[in-house]
């Protein structure tokens, strides 16, 4: 199964601890193909509904739902970085973003990593 960069895939985040997003969440796949492609891990951005964020934060993407192929507008949540195994993703994505939002979403990361 081919994982690409951009792609939304609904994942099963259990096992967490704390304050980490919990349960079946959208995640884009943050980490660039090369990686994707390898045995190794996906690193991904946690996404959530929409509204459950009642106003935008420097720290997070508002997406709607056109731009995503989701059903709902979903948030991601650009503090909330996860590396998983690959096992964890279905067959198929359940979504896409363009590269402009990819390119917001990369900008963004950068913002909370202090890169």
């Amino acid at each position: 199964m081919a994982i690409h960069r951009g792609e939304i895939y609904f994942v099963n985040l259990n096992p967490v601890k704390g304050r980490e997003q919990a349960g079946n969440r959208p995640v884009l796949v943050f980490s660039i193909d090369a990686i994707n492609k390898l045995p190794l891990i996906v690193t991904v951005v946690v996404g959530t509904k929409g509204e459950n964020i009642s106003r935008d934060y420097p720290t997070n993407v508002r997406v709607s739902s056109a731009e995503s192929g989701l059903p709902i507008e979903t948030v991601f949540l650009c503090f909330q970085i996860r590396s998983l195994d690959p096992k964890r993703f279905p067959e198929k994505p359940a979504g896409k973003v363009s590269d402009e939002v990819m390119e917001k979403i990369a900008n963004v990361v950068r913002y909370c990593l202090g890169l």
